[in-house]
């Protein structure tokens, strides 16, 4: 999917979010709504988006939530890769 179109999707899910009165709260439902019905592809998509773009265009507060959340959502690393 192409990434303008991932990220104006995240927007959209984090201004739905963002009308919470604990932020705290609606950053963990971005990531959990990313979590639950974005396909793992589309995540991916998005965390490079982050890592080489610096997440140009997403707003700050999707941006805090993926960056809070992303170790707990991550892709695990296939089965016999580098650990570390």
């Amino acid at each position: 999917m192409n990434i303008e179109n991932l990220v104006t999707m995240a927007n959209q899910i984090g201004t739905f979010y963002a009308s919470y009165p604990d932020q705290r709260e609606g950053r963990t439902e971005i990531a959990n709504h990313l979590q639950r019905y974005w396909a793992p592809r589309m995540r991916e998509q998005l965390f490079a988006h982050i890592d080489v773009e610096e997440g140009e265009g997403l707003h700050a507060i999707v941006l805090v939530a993926i960056m809070e959340h992303r170790r707990d959502k991550a892709t695990p690393p296939p089965p016999g890769g580098d650990a570390g």
